[in-house]
């Protein structure tokens, strides 16, 4: 079973960038993805980010070209580093490993929040 922490949430205003980790407890390098998502207020999670065990990424249209995720099999970490942040990029962040024979695990949950 893994155990998935995140941190770097926080206050920032618009324009500045944060730096999101997931650190797990096993080993994530047998995970076929690991993805960053989140979950605004009133609203249902979405996806935000993923990246597969081959290293394949793909973002929210919403997140192109700003959020830039990466995973580091060695130290079990994957980041989700987050610039030119936005009102609107105010979530909660989950981050979720998958497993093809165990499934899904998500972490507690960070918050973010960007001011106009």
């Amino acid at each position: 079973q893994v155990q998935l922490v995140e941190s770097g949430g926080g206050s920032v205003q618009a324009g500045g960038s944060l730096r999101l980790s997931c650190a797990a407890s096993g080993s994530i390098f047998s995970a076929s993805a690991m993805g960053w998502y989140r979950q605004a207020q009133g609203k249902q999670r979405e996806l935000v980010a993923i990246i597969t065990n081959y290293g394949s990424t793909n973002y929210a249209d919403s997140v192109k070209g700003r959020f830039s995720i990466s995973r580091d099999n060695a130290k079990n970490t994957v980041y989700l580093q987050m610039n030119s942040l936005k009102p609107e990029d105010t979530a909660v962040y989950y981050c979720n490993a998958r497993f093809v024979r165990s499934g899904d695990y998500w972490g507690q949950g960070t918050q973010v929040t960007v001011s106009s």
